[in-house]
């Protein structure tokens, strides 16, 4: 690799910007036991905006083991990188400052450790996710959740746009749509095993009986979070799903 080159790997992993989020509450869907209705989320750090096909083209230069050709078939299945022109490169098909699409969890992971970070939880992105640009919590905001069930709704563009959306109340850019974002514990909405073929509390939180038994049930957009995430596993990759990170503060 020549020195610009190198210049590009340093500038896209010297880190990205990064805003302060809450300390807040969470509401989970479905709380476990009646006092976890409420969680605490204690102030972290979130990533501005989601990580972009720029940025993980440099990641993967310095990590070959996650370029398309290299990475563990355990670690992604076969759509990884999928829309990328090759093993390391996005190609002009995709926009440079759009967000990565097609990584798996193991990919998202590592490439929050090498910035320092960690994948957000549940908790943390629907807490900063459910800010509007003028709100903190604005998930009773009839007018904020129809833009938001609205993209849900609309085909995922041939080609995804930039990055750029104007921030909420946190700061944060691109929540919603662009693209859907991976959370560290993806599937800590749902019991640990798979409960679609059994009977009682478990079988309600699949399918049409997924609203029965659970708190807000007026907010579909978390909803549609919820079974899309629980569809997923650590080595999934989707074309509309991305991520950014997260960073402890003191």
């Amino acid at each position: 690799m020549g020195p610009a080159g190198l210049l590009l790997v340093a500038s896209a992993l010297a880190g990205a910007a990064r805003v302060p989020v809450g300390p807040g509450i969470y509401r989970p869907l479905y709380p476990a036991t009646p006092e976890e209705a409420e969680l605490p989320v204690a102030r972290f750090a979130l990533a501005v905006e989601p990580v972009t096909n720029a940025e993980f083209a440099a990641f993967v230069t310095s990590e070959p083991r996650w370029k398309r050709g290299g990475v563990d078939p355990l670690f992604a299945d076969r759509g990884y990188l999928g829309d990328w022109a090759a093993d390391g490169a996005p190609g002009s098909s995709v926009l440079p400052d759009a967000p990565v699409t097609g990584v798996s969890w193991y990919a998202a992971r590592a490439y929050c450790r090498v910035q320092g970070g960690r994948l957000p939880t549940e908790a943390e992105w629907e807490l900063a996710a459910a800010a509007s640009a003028t709100a903190w919590d604005a998930r009773k905001d009839p007018v904020f959740l129809a833009e938001i069930l609205a993209w849900y709704g609309a085909p995922t563009p041939a080609r995804l746009g930039a990055i750029g959306g104007a921030p909420n109340r946190w700061g944060v850019r691109d929540l919603h749509g662009l693209v859907w974002e991976w959370v560290d514990d993806f599937n800590g909405s749902f019991v640990a095993t798979d409960a679609r073929g059994t009977d009682g509390e478990g079988a309600l939180r699949y399918c049409g009986g997924g609203a029965t038994g659970a708190a807000g049930t007026g907010d579909f957009a978390s909803f549609m979070r919820t079974a899309f995430r629980a569809s997923l596993t650590a080595s999934s990759t989707v074309r509309n799903l991305g991520f950014r990170c997260a960073w402890e503060v003191s």
